[in-house]
């Protein structure tokens, strides 16, 4: 249960702050086998070896061979940053800060901690921000079609 601290401000409870932090570090240790298998795989693909001096390598496999770097490393710098977002959520567990929504001030709820437990919104702060729009990935004409579906 929550408890309110000395500040007067409303925060979780010794028991619960133990309870995240145990799911944080489950969940970082997780995801620090998933980049080490990235980053091996990257490391394999990036490697020398005499495949690429054989005539007969087709363009299709080099473009296949592009697009699975490119997702590797897409993959090694989306990990690097739900690292970094998990070890700054143990820090604010240290701090007392874990779980206070930084727009509001009120308490995440647990299921979203749960689910979400480097979370420092909570849903409507989230849904009060403005859209963060993706970097294209298509040419914007085909970006517009599908924007208006």
């Amino acid at each position: 249960m929550a408890s309110t601290s000395l500040t007067g401000k409303l925060r979780y409870s010794p028991e619960e702050l133990q309870e995240f932090e145990t799911l944080i570090r489950q969940k970082l240790a997780q995801a620090e086998e998933t980049l080490l298998q990235a980053k091996e795989s990257l490391m394999r693909l990036s490697g020398n070896t005499t495949d690429d001096t054989y005539q007969g390598l087709s363009s299709l496999d080099d473009g296949t061979a592009i697009m699975e770097r490119e997702d590797l490393t897409r993959s090694v710098v989306r990990q690097e940053k739900f690292i970094t977002q998990l070890t700054a959520a143990l820090g604010r567990i240290r701090t007392g800060e874990y779980g206070v929504c930084r727009a509001t001030g009120q308490l995440i709820p647990k299921e979203r901690l749960r689910l979400v437990p480097h979370a420092t919104l909570t849903v409507e702060a989230k849904n009060q921000r403005p859209e963060q729009r993706p970097e294209p990935s298509q040419p914007a004409s085909i970006q517009l079609d599908h924007a208006e579906d």
